[in-house]
């Protein structure tokens, strides 16, 4: 297991260029850091983003730090977020990157050497990897079982087992199977939680959740999306209660379910239309409310009267969509949050 010592970009390094006037310190409604599931939220299974998402994406990239969270390997995220996206130097700073469930965590760095894959860019912040004995031993326990339970699967697309370092996944119908074929094979998810109870019986010591349509994920103990947004929190500096998670596997057994537990404010989607929807609307409000303060920290800045006597900021109200976490107090446009 590695854990760079290196700390991610936070609030300062995060600043969006909205708006001319030095030192405002306007407040704005609304998420500090916005969060995303891969698979179903943002793109189909496996699938690169649709231009309408990731034109979403990039006009939220605008105004406010972005994650996107997912089982997949980082050369997934590679395949379907960022060779799609079309994003600018600027956006892409404020682009967070946590493969395996947040088991691994990498920040925009064009100045570096690069991930570890060797994919230009990208630093690795941290990685909880699995040791070689516990790898060993978790491929051998997940194909005994799925042998077992009869879910080892003669035709298949692509690898059913992958050792992602951090993670060992299982696909029943293999990496590259046809979305429609992945939907029809465990629509009751009956399959998958099966495979999980079994594999977690007999790895204790080991973190095993259902994954995808087709898939179980094995870690370390403890780490999952939530040890992933908690580590973000940490890493960035914007507070658990300052952030959104948007995902399609909130319901209790969902991969995405810890997220909301841990009591980050989330919103639950069908898929990626229904996301590029509200990430537009979001990016709208958020927007105007940014340009709205800085516009009266200006103003207040160089009108001479007491500070008393000058009108408070006038905000966009977030869509009644986009829920609050309790307690929330966005951060000030000073801080470089979003503006």
């Amino acid at each position: 297991m590695s854990d760079a010592r290196t700390p991610a970009p936070g609030h300062a390094d995060h600043a969006a260029a909205v708006g001319t006037c030095p030192g405002a310190t306007g407040t704005v409604p609304g998420p500090g850091l916005v969060a995303f599931d891969l698979d179903g939220t943002l793109a189909p299974s496996k699938s690169p983003l649709p231009e309408p998402m990731a034109a979403a994406l990039r006009g939220l990239l605008d105004v406010v730090p972005v994650c996107v969270i997912s089982g997949g390997q980082v050369a997934q995220f590679h395949d379907q977020v960022l060779t799609g996206l079309g994003a600018s130097p600027a956006q892409l700073s404020r682009l967070h990157l946590m493969p395996t469930c947040g088991t691994r965590y990498y920040t925009y760095d064009p100045q570096g050497e690069g991930d570890s894959d060797g994919r230009g860019d990208w630093r690795l912040v941290y990685a909880n990897d699995l040791t070689a004995s516990q790898t060993r031993e978790v491929l051998a326990v997940v194909e005994e079982e799925a042998r077992r339970l009869g879910l080892w699967e003669d035709r298949t697309w692509g690898p059913v087992l992958e050792d992602r370092g951090s993670q060992v996944t299982f696909s029943a119908l293999g990496q590259d199977a046809p979305l429609k074929a992945k939907e029809a094979w465990d629509p009751s998810g009956e399959k998958k939680s099966a495979l999980r109870d079994a594999v977690a019986q007999r790895l204790p010591g080991l973190e095993v959740r259902s994954g995808g349509s087709t898939s179980v994920d094995i870690t370390q103990k403890g780490v999952d999306k939530a040890y992933g947004m908690t580590r973000l929190a940490r890493a960035t500096g914007i507070p658990l209660a300052e952030m959104l998670f948007v995902g399609d596997r909130l319901d209790p057994g969902g991969n995405d379910y810890p997220v909301k537990a841990l009591g980050v404010a989330c919103r639950a989607v069908t898929g990626w239309e229904e996301t590029a929807e509200l990430v537009t609307e979001l990016a709208r409000e958020l927007g105007s409310a940014l340009a709205d303060s800085d516009a009266a920290a200006c103003a207040a800045r160089t009108v001479s009267a007491p500070a008393s006597t000058v009108a408070p900021t006038a905000v966009s109200p977030l869509p009644p969509s986009v829920p609050s976490a309790p307690g929330h107090q966005a951060p000030a446009v000073g801080a470089g949050g979003r503006g």
